[in-house]
């Protein structure tokens, strides 16, 4: 089947659909979308880690099992956050999801704590030169500190200004989450990552810094502060200089 007949189509509206193994029964992948959308995939011919998977199974003679979670939702709003929910209770880490979904600007799975941090932060006063890097796409709150440098570290479209910053403070939702000292930029995809937080090759035209985690006396100014008013409504960037 390569596509949903029409009344299929208007009964379903916006939905919440899974890929599922049949050989092991473990959910794959996790995705929203409305039409044809949860059927979309098995003729994707891009290459991504749930393509791959896809052909691999189709190599061991076995067709994904597609099922609805949720239908006849809302909006594509709704879909979104019931997708991110989902994929959030899982564990991306068990998916082929490249990013956690509507969640990571929004809503998810977190710890109570967290939000009560999260909406009593502290606002930071940046006094020194910095780079304010969001990475609302990787952020785990299961994170290693290996992967949360990593995640920071790069690649990013970045001007010579990068050289002016001191330090590199890893954002989500406006909260800083930890706090690097820059030793110096290397061209992105030159230097070895150990994690899998970015997908390997060089990048031309973005850059990568090698640092460490900055000195308490440093960290304690901004780690867990919230630095969200440097960052304007509508900015697309995920890097905001400050002082630099």
């Amino acid at each position: 089947m390569n596509k949903l007949p029409q009344k299929v189509i208007e009964a379903l509206g916006f939905y919440v659909y899974i890929y599922v193994n049949p050989a092991d029964n473990q959910i794959f992948y996790i995705g929203k979308g409305e039409g044809n959308r949860a059927l979309s995939h098995l003729d994707d011919q891009t290459d991504t880690p749930k393509t791959r998977k896809i052909a691999e199974l189709r190599k061991q003679g076995i067709t994904p099992r597609i099922e609805i979670l949720a239908h006849g939702l809302r909006d594509n709003d709704e879909a979104q956050r019931i997708e991110a929910a989902c994929i959030d209770l899982i564990d991306k880490s068990n998916l082929t999801n490249i990013v956690r979904g509507y969640s990571y600007n929004h809503v998810g799975r977190v710890l109570l704590e967290e939000l009560v941090h999260q909406y009593a932060a502290e606002p930071a006063e940046v006094s020194d030169p910095v780079l304010l890097i969001r990475i609302n796409r990787l952020y785990r709150y299961s994170m290693t500190e290996q992967e949360l440098y990593e995640a920071t570290r790069g690649k990013w479209k970045v001007g010579s200004r990068r050289d002016k910053a001191r330090y590199a403070l890893a954002v989500f939702r406006g909260i800083v989450r930890e706090v690097y000292q820059i030793d110096h930029w290397v061209p992105a995809g030159t230097s070895k990552y150990f994690t899998d937080v970015h997908d390997s090759g060089i990048l031309p035209g973005r850059w990568e810094f090698i640092g460490h985690i900055a000195d308490n006396m440093v960290r304690v100014r901004y780690l867990g502060r919230s630095v969200a008013d440097q960052f304007p409504p509508g900015l697309r960037s995920p890097i905001v200089y400050v002082n630099c």
